[in-house]
This record gives structure tokens, C-alpha cells and sequence, in this order.
């Protein structure tokens, strides 16, 4: 613990002279409160760093569009980016949300955020919040598409209606937005990095948000076939699937009662939930010119949660003294035979 007490001091330090990690901690970290939730003890090995990774100015003179980019992982990826000089264009259905997130930003930063309306379940919303984006900031060097939607529910009371919802949100949305600046990218011959937000369970599968994971899924095969497609026009694409990140808006829908935090902490071997800032900081990577050789990829940041929950013998954590004993009087047999 003391290590890591000495690590809080240094990034202490760190954010007397560096004004820009310190806007980042400030603003978009939530690291101490996810550490106060239920954390376990190994989580003090794992603390938080969301000093911003990369140098100052590396989007200096670069354009953003994020969607859902008001709340949550959307508002710490454009706060990040913001604040390493890029021009972002921030788009969701909630006008109102966008512009007190792109007034608050633009504040913090100094660098202008612009709020434009879209419907990414709509292509003509699409093609108007597009359209918009062009003529207030010019073509995007980045694309990020983290618009999603998603809910808790047996597969069996799923209405059509419910499975069009979230499929529409999660894999037409980022379709549309990503057909329409694609096509407006090749005709002006410029390129740029594209990046989508999942989670892991696009690659796994999982009960309860079928129709998320089946949309996720989809939105990563987009992602590696355009890698493949569209590459020689000059754009990337990447993926992050991010593990538990604790935001008010996807607690509010798939955890209301608090009762899955607990049990999701558990199975993390870092031992604590993950922070947009991290996310963040990923994300800049990923569509910054330190990354230029780095498409089709697909990065899992979960804590190791994926690989806690897909080994087989994992649960062995939870093994009694008596059962050990008793595992150990067989190993002694084994090794006498």
C-alpha cells in the first residue's frame, strides 16, 4: 500500500505543474468515487491515473465528432480530446443536455465544443446533423460512435418493438453515421480515424441484453470489414470494449437498485470498476497520429474481467481450507503414483 500511497503523492505533484492533466483529473475523473464503492483490497494496486496520457496540442488544429458525446464515456472522450486541442461537435438527441456539456467544456478547456442535434436511429437526422457538422467545423479527423441505448429483460418478454429500439440506436445509428461521414470523407479524398465504443460481451454474448449484444456484435464487424474496405482511402477503425464503468446513465438503467455492483467488483481481478478518464485516454490514443498503424483492432478494458469470468477454474478463489486439504491429500496420491 505504501507504493501506492506514493503514486497518489507523485500524480499529487504531477498536477501542480500540468495543468492539463489537472483540468482532466478534475473535470471528467471518477476515479475516488468508484474506489469508495465496494472496492476490494487489491484495488489500492490498481488506482486510477487520468492525468491526460498524451502531449499537449496533439489534436491541435483536428476535428471531433463524438455521438452521445453529453453524458457519461461521451462527455470524458470529448473532454479529453478538447483539452488536447481538437474542435469537437458533440451529437445527441437531447439538445439540451448537449449544450450545457458543450458550454461546460468549451469553459474548462478554451477550446470550442459545438452541440448539434441527431437522431442516429434516422438517416435523415443523420445526413442533417452531418451536413451541420460540416459547415460549423469542417470534414471530422475523428468519428467516434458511442450513442447507445440498452435495458435489462428476459429474452422471452422482448417485443419487437424493444429489439428494433436498441438495434436501431446501437448498430443502424453507428451505420448511418458512419456511411454518411464516410462517403463525405472519400469524395473530399481525406481521411480520418474512426473508433466505436461496445462492451465485452459483444464477443461472448450474454442473457438479458440480447439485443444489445447482437447490435454490439454487429458494430464490431462493421468496424473490421470497413478496416479492411476503406483503408486505402485513408481511414482506421478500432474498437473499445469497455468493462463496468459506472455512469449515471447506464447504472440507472441495468443496475437501479445498486444490487449488481457488488458482485460485478468481485469478479474483476483489479478489484474496483473502471472511470470514463481511462477510457478517455484510450480513446485519444486510438484516433491520435501515434496510433496511424493500428486498424481492425479490437481492445478489451475491463480489469481482466473477460478472462476472470472465462476460465474455467477460476472460482477456485472461493475454496475452502477443508476442500484445499482435500485437494492436496489427491496431489500427494497423484505425485506418489
Amino acid at each position: 500500500m505504501a507504493s501506492a500511497l506514493m503514486r497518489r503523492v507523485s500524480a499529487f505533484k504531477s498536477d501542480l505543474i500540468m495543468p492539463l492533466a489537472y483540468l482532466h483529473r478534475r473535470f471528467i475523473s471518477c476515479g475516488p468515487k468508484v474506489l469508495s464503492q465496494n472496492n476490494l483490497p487489491q484495488a489500492g494496486f490498481f488506482l486510477p491515473d487520468e492525468g491526460v496520457m498524451l502531449p499537449p496540442g496533439s489534436f491541435k488544429n483536428k476535428v471531433a465528432f463524438i455521438t452521445g458525446g453529453g453524458t457519461g464515456l461521451g462527455k470524458g472522450m470529448t473532454t479529453t480530446l478538447s483539452t488536447l486541442g481538437a474542435k469537437c461537435v458533440i451529437a445527441s438527441r437531447k439538445l439540451d443536455v448537449l449544450k450545457q456539456t458543450a458550454e461546460e467544456i468549451s469553459n474548462q478547456t478554451g477550446n470550442k465544443v459545438y452541440a448539434v442535434q441527431c437522431d442516429v436511429r434516422d438517416p435523415l437526422s443523420v445526413k442533417a446533423c452531418v451536413d451541420e457538422l460540416i459547415d460549423v467545423a469542417g470534414l471530422p479527423d475523428v468519428v467516434i460512435n458511442n450513442a447507445a441505448g440498452n435495458f435489462i429483460s428476459p429474452s422471452e418478454k422482448l417485443s419487437a418493438n424493444a429489439w428494433k429500439t436498441i438495434t436501431d440506436i446501437v448498430l443502424n445509428g453507428t451505420a448511418y453515421v458512419t456511411l454518411e461521414v464516410g462517403k463525405q470523407l472519400i469524395k473530399a479524398e481525406k481521411g480520418a480515424a474512426f473508433l466505436a465504443i461496445t462492451t465485452i460481451y459483444a464477443e461472448s454474448g450474454s442473457g438479458f441484453v440480447v439485443p444489445s449484444a447482437s447490435a454490439k456484435a454487429g458494430v464490431e464487424a462493421l468496424c473490421k470489414s470497413l478496416a479492411a474496405e476503406w483503408g486505402r482511402y485513408g481511414m482506421r477503425f478500432n474498437v473499445i470494449q469497455p468493462g463496468p464503468i459506472k455512469t449515471k446513465g447506464a447504472f440507472s438503467r441495468l443496475d437501479p437498485m445498486g444490487t449488481f455492483e457488488k458482485s460485478l467488483i468481485s469478479r474483476i481481478p483489479t478489484g474496483r470498476l473502471g472511470t470514463p478518464g481511462e477510457i478517455a485516454n484510450l480513446a485519444a490514443y486510438l484516433c491520435s497520429d501515434y496510433a496511424t498503424w493500428v486498424s481492425g483492432a479490437i481492445f478489451r478494458m475491463d480489469g481482466g474481467e473477460y478472462v476472470s469470468m472465462a476460465g474455467e477454474f477460476n472460482l477456485l478463489k472461493k475454496v475452502t481450507n477443508e476442500q484445499w486439504s482435500m485437494m492436496e491429500s489427491m496431489i500427494r496420491k497423484t505425485e506418489g503414483s
